[in-house]
C-alpha cells in the first residue's frame, strides 16, 4: 500500500478517537499535509508531514507507515514520527502550563444542583428564623 486517506490515517495512528472526529478537524482546516490545508479524502503517503493539533497542542509529525486498521498504541506510534522542534514546542508549552495554570481549571465545583440549593436552602432555614417566637 503506496498512500491511503488521511482521515483513515488519523484515526489509525490514534491522533483522534474515531473517523468522524479526524473529518472534522480535516473540514476545519486544523490539519495541513505538507503545509496545505486537505479535504478528508486527500491523500497520506510515508514521507509526508502532517501538522495538526491535539486540543491546545500543535504536533508536526512524519508518516513512516501506513495501516487499514487501528491497532494497539504502541503499533499506531510506529506510523509516525514527531519532529524535533514539534517535541521542543509540546515541552514548552507543558512547562508554560504549569507555570501559569488556567484560573478556571482550579474551580472544584460548578453551579450547584437541585440537591444542593434545596439542602442550602434548609441549612439557611435553621440557622436563621424569622418568626417572633423565638
Amino acid at each position: 500500500m503506496e498512500k491511503m486517506r488521511i482521515d483513515k490515517w488519523l484515526w489509525a495512528a490514534r491522533f483522534f478517537k474515531t473517523r468522524v472526529l479526524a473529518t472534522e478537524e480535516l473540514d476545519k482546516g486544523r490539519v495541513q499535509i505538507n503545509g496545505h490545508n486537505v479535504k478528508p479524502a486527500h491523500d497520506v503517503k510515508p514521507g509526508d508531514m502532517v501538522q495538526l493539533r491535539q486540543g491546545r497542542i500543535p504536533r508536526t509529525v512524519k508518516v513512516r507507515g501506513l495501516s487499514l486498521q487501528r491497532g494497539p498504541a504502541p503499533v499506531a506510534q510506529q506510523l509516525y514520527e514527531e519532529t524535533a522542534d514539534s517535541l521542543a514546542l509540546r515541552a514548552q508549552l507543558q512547562e508554560h502550563q504549569r507555570l501559569h495554570p488556567e484560573p478556571a481549571d482550579t474551580i472544584e465545583h460548578g453551579r450547584p444542583t437541585k440537591r444542593d440549593r434545596r439542602d442550602m436552602s434548609r441549612a439557611w432555614d435553621q440557622r436563621w428564623s424569622a418568626s417572633l417566637d423565638d
